[in-house]
Order: structure tokens, then sequence, then C-alpha cells
């Protein structure tokens, strides 16, 4: 019982403490603690107290002194407790809770003093494997909660380790110039990485935040450059990427299943009754200079007047089957990523730059699309097949565009476009052609921006052809009552423009209000290209929606069940939406990463720049170098008009803080 007179213990910063009652009121003491100053305490604090009452009549100092001699002499008498050897004569006992008096008794062998009492609490509350203290009582823990204890203090004493530990490795690759990779920096540096891109989300957030304070690493890129500086990252790594966690390298099953396709023999092709021998076409590849995955080829030839249009696509759903790894690795992506510094395939490059690309001069497995078109390029009639072809000619756009009006076959197939082009004109499309925005990242990583135009004859005609090619598909699936992937748009909020407009201005207005694309297992229209229904087939190779889509075509030209049922399709619908979101917001947060990079090198420079929208707070521009949307507060009493031209500065920027401020 406390009353004046006693000496209490009590905890404070988990440190024992003793105490000298001076007086008991409403559960609560007033107490001179041996470190002399005089505390309100109340009864719940009170981990012990002592059976002997001593006299009030003591001077201050001697209370004092003979409060700091019991504690000695409690610590000391600590070092002749041994917790294991009691636990294990108190489980012999019926019940799993003591009184402290008996537990002590039987380590001092009697009487227990209130010293020992002291001394076993205080063993019990440093070491809490065997015994635990609660109301007064001590509770002896089961070998089940041992275990978990010791697997508990494991992980504490693993986790003070690596603080430490990591500590003195940040603290080194900091202060030197050559790093050598530790087992600890390396683990370390996990951490941190996984902080830096995930913050408290990360699994040992707390543990990196304490690493890092008590290297004193407090700025927020700090850990970036680290790990660019242990040779982990690269000094431009993309953080969205990994952020993201999108797949990059692929499963050892699909790289066996891309292996094994390999040593497929293309001339057994033609072993499919169903496939149609094109190898006497002499088909063509337009593509980018450094294109090497080509998934797309034309052909045409005059019949009685009209003109027969060959649209031969990579049958990649020969090589990649619905269940298989690389079909899995398709749908975990659901596109090949382009970025200035390379590319994240859908699939493996034995596939997409080998025996699913038309590479010029070798048989290749083909879905051709033979579209007979009027003079005014009015469809006519469609015929779809498995085919097999052999490209005879390659082009770059550059290359097709100077023999366009020279080459008898691209002269026709231009001609075609504008017809086709028009037609879709007349029928609402919105054309909107921007220029294509180029990055390239030279050996000594300054970043180049060049623009080509994206409405070229070369280009225009590919993507006529690519859209004659997916809307027929959508027809062909959608006439059949089949279930699909259908793309469809609404109409514009508001219609600026009409025909073929190439103002930058209008166009970039314009934009803003097309209507959001859907993606749908029905048919329905796409006003934006002017169709009826759409699709995409054509690139099979770097799309799983096309993909799926040429598994679809094969089931209805081979009149077999539809691959995929309507509830399949709706299923790769979620799959597609969700993997397109992520892969787009990465792509488009490195693509402004390097524009910020390369104005980096700009900053102080005046650009020029285009008033999009002028209002009375805020002007919008569009830097007409580069194509990248800023806005600045508006000039008190200078408003420039909207479609003008205007000189604006930079004045800070920085990519990794995706910041950029300009000024006028």
């Amino acid at each position: 019982m406390v009353t004046s007179g006693k000496i209490i213990e009590y905890l404070e910063n988990g440190k024992f403490v003793c105490a000298f009652v001076t007086e008991c009121q409403n559960k609560r003491t007033r107490s001179l603690n041996q470190n002399g100053r005089e505390i309100n305490l109340p009864f719940s604090r009170i981990v012990h107290c002592s059976t002997n009452t001593y006299p009030a009549s003591l001077n201050r100092e001697d209370l004092i002194r003979t409060l700091k001699a019991t504690n000695d002499t409690r610590i000391s008498l600590m070092q002749k407790i041994n917790l294991e050897e009691i636990w294990e004569l108190a489980s012999e006992e019926k019940s799993d809770s003591f009184e402290p008096v008996f537990l002590a008794g039987l380590v001092f062998s009697g009487e227990a003093s209130d010293d020992m009492v002291s001394a076993f609490l205080r063993c019990v509350f440093t070491d809490h494997l065997y015994f635990k203290f609660k109301e007064g009582l001590i509770r002896a823990n089961s070998p089940e909660q041992m275990e978990h204890l010791r697997r508990q203090l494991e992980q504490e004493e693993k986790k003070r380790s690596l603080i430490t530990n990591g500590v003195q490795s940040l603290t080194l690759l900091k202060d030197s110039a050559n790093v050598v990779l530790s087992q600890d920096l390396r683990e370390c540096l996990n951490l941190v990485r996984d902080y830096y891109l995930f913050g408290t989300d990360a699994e040992h957030a707390d543990l990196a935040v304490q690493i890092l304070k008590e290297a004193g690493l407090h700025r927020p890129h700090e850990p970036y450059h680290l790990l660019v500086k242990a040779g982990i990252w690269n000094k431009n790594e993309n953080i969205p990427l990994l952020r993201q966690g999108l797949p990059v390298g692929f499963s050892l099953p699909a790289r066996q299943q891309a292996e094994g396709l390999l040593q497929t023999n293309v001339e057994t092709l033609l072993q499919d009754p169903v496939r149609v021998d094109l190898s006497n076409l002499a088909p063509i590849t337009i593509d980018g200079g450094t294109t090497l995955d080509f998934d797309d080829a034309l052909t045409i030839e005059e019949q009685e007047g009209n003109y027969l249009v060959g649209i031969h696509i990579s049958d990649v759903a020969h090589y990649v089957r619905p269940g298989s790894p690389l079909f899995l690795e398709a749908m975990s992506r659901g596109t090949s990523i382009y970025f200035p510094e390379g590319q994240i395939p859908m699939l493996p490059r034995h596939l997409s730059q080998g025996i699913c690309s038309l590479i010029q001069g070798e048989l290749r497995a083909t879905m051709s699309f033979m579209i007979l078109l009027s003079p005014e390029a009015e469809v006519l009639r469609v015929r779809i097949s498995p085919s097999i072809i052999r490209v005879a000619r390659r082009l770059t756009y550059e290359e097709a565009d100077e023999q366009m009006q020279s080459d008898p076959q691209l002269r026709i197939l231009d001609m075609l476009r504008q017809k086709l082009r028009r037609r879709r004109v007349e029928a609402g499309a919105l054309l909107l052609p921007f220029p294509d925005v180029n990055i390239f990242v030279d050996g000594g990583g300054k970043v180049h921006v060049s623009l080509n135009p994206s409405d070229t004859p070369a280009r225009t005609l590919v993507s006529e052809m690519m859209i004659l090619a997916n809307s027929e598909a959508a027809r062909f699936v959608a006439d059949r009552m089949a279930p699909g992937l259908f793309r469809a748009q609404g109409p514009p909020k508001q219609r600026l423009i009409t025909g073929d407009d190439n103002d930058l201005y209008l166009n970039t207005r314009q934009r803003k209000q097309i209507s959001r694309g859907e993606l749908l297992s029905q048919a329905k229209e796409h006003s934006g290209l002017g169709v009826g229904q759409y699709t995409t087939v054509t690139s099979p190779i770097r799309r799983l929606l096309d993909l799926v889509m040429q598994h679809q075509l094969h089931s209805l030209i081979r009149r077999q069940p539809f691959c995929f049922s309507e509830e399949m399709c709706k299923d790769f619908i979620a799959v597609i939406t969700r993997t397109l979101s992520q892969a787009n917001s990465v792509k488009q947060q490195r693509h402004r990463y390097w524009l910020l990079k390369y104005l980096e090198d700009r900053k102080g420079q005046y650009l020029d720049a285009l008033v999009i929208e002028s209002g009375p707070k805020r002007v919008g521009l569009l830097l007409t170098d580069i194509l990248m949307d800023v806005d600045l507060p508006a000039q008190p009493g200078k408003r420039p008009p909207a479609d003008t031209l205007v000189k604006i500065k930079v004045a800070k920027v920085d990519a990794l803080d995706n910041i950029i401020a300009m000024e006028w």
C-alpha cells in the first residue's frame, strides 16, 4: 500500500527511478526522486512500492543519498538473476500468474527483500522474453509467445543494425569518390529507392526516413542522386515507369516460347487451307527511318477501272495464342511504350523485330484486307483472309514522299488517299494535323527537339489505309453480330473547324473540344474519324487490342465459334483501359521530363509562344518550338490577343521537380 514514507519506483523514459513519498492524496503522491526533483505522481504509474516505511525526519540530502544507494543496490542485484531459470521453474506451477515477491523468492532462495523484488521487476522490464508485468502481477509467457517475441526481437535487432550500417554506408557513399557496393549499402539503397518512389506507401518507409535523417540527407532528391552515384540508376532514370511498376523484362516461359517460335518453318504456313498465298504480289512497307518492327504493308492493282488495295497486317495471332505465356505478357502490358531513350515492347524482340516483322525479302504470315475501291474511293468489296506475303520494297516516309508522283503504285495510292480523306471529312471527321515532337538525346546527354509534319503525303497515305482496314474490320465483326473491341467517339462539344485545316491555333483549340473516346464491346459511331464503326487491328505487334481483334477475325473467317465471348471482351476492355492509362501516364510524364531538360539549357532565354487563350487573369500559351502548354498571369492593362505570337522568358525550370516558370 502506498503511504507516506514509502520508497516507490516508476518508469521514466524506460528506466526505473526511485522516489520517496512525502504525501498521499486522491490516488496521487507527492514525492522526491533520486535526482532531487519533486514530482506529483498518480498511483497508476507506480511499478513497485516498498514494504518498509522510512522516517520522514530524514533531511533532503540524506533522502537523495538513500534513494541513490537503493537504486545502485537494486541494479547490482539484477546481475544475479537468470530469468530463463525462473521461467522454467514457474512453468512447472499450475498458475501462470505470480506475485513478484514469490518469483523473487525463487531467485534468492528465501524471503525476498524490497531490493530483491525490485531487481526482479527491473529484469522483467528489461527482458520481455520470459515474463510480462500487468496490474501488479507477473505473467509467464507461453513457449509460443516466447517464439513470437524472439522473432520480434531479432527483427528489431536487425532494424537497429540496418539503421546503423545504413547511416554509415550512405555517409560513406555521399563523401566518397569511388563507391564499392557492399551488401549493407545495397540493402540500404533498396530501402531508400522504394521510399523515393513511393513515399510513405513504401514497405519500410519509417526505416528509410530514419536512415536518411541520421545520415543528414534532408533534401528531397538526395536519394535520387545517391542511387545515380551508386550506379543503380542512370542520371535520367525513368521515375514514372518505376512508380507505375510496369513490366520491362519478360518471364522465362515467354522467352522460351519466343525462342521456340524462331524455329518455326514459315513454309509450313501454306499447309493451312484457309491461308492464301499472296507471295506473287509486291508489297511496300512505308515507315520511319529507325523503325525495326514492321507490321503493315501495302499493295495496289488496277482491276477494270477500279483499284484493289491490299492492306497486309502481320498475323501475330498465328503465333501468340490466348492463354500462352506470350499472350499473358501482352495482357500485363497492353501496349508497347516508346521513349526518346528506348522502347518497352509488348512482345519480345524475337517476335516484334523477327518472325512477326514484315522484313523485306522474307516470307511472313499476314492478315490481308483486299479492298476493291471505285475511282472515287467507294468500298465495292472487302475480302479478309489469313495470307502469306513477301515484302518487295522498304521505303521511309521521306523516300515515299520523294517518289510519290514518279512511282506508279505510290501515285495511285496517293490519289486514293486524297479521296478517302475527303470522304471522311465530308462525313464529319476532324483531321487536326499536329506536328510530331521528336526528342533526341545525344551521347553527351544533350537534348535536341525537332518538329516533323504529321500530314505529309506518305504519312497520311499510310494512316488512311490503316483507318480503312480498321473500319472494315469493325464492320466485318459487327455485321456478323460478334462481340469485339470497338473504338467510339461522340461529336465534339463544339466544332470550331471544318475540313482539312492546318492552322495550329485552331487545331489546338479544337482538340480541347473533342469528346472523350470509348472502348466498347459493340460497334458504335466514331465521329472524330468520320466512320460508322471502328476498331484497331493494324498494330498487333504493339497493341493488345489489335491482337485480340485479330483472333476474333480468325474465328469468324474460319467459321469457328467466337474466340472471345461478350463477357471476355468486357474483361479485355477493363484490362486495356487500365494498362493504357498507366502506359499513357508514364509516356506523357516522360515526354514532359525531356522537354523540361531541353528547357533547362535555355534558362533566361526568350522563346516564341502562341497565345491560345487570353483571359483577364491567366493567359494560356503554346511554346511553338516544342509544342508545350504553359500559362502566365495576365499583365495589368496589357492583354495579348489570341492567335498571336509573343516572346516569353524561361525563368525557372527543373525537370526532376517537374517545375517550369515563365515570365513576360
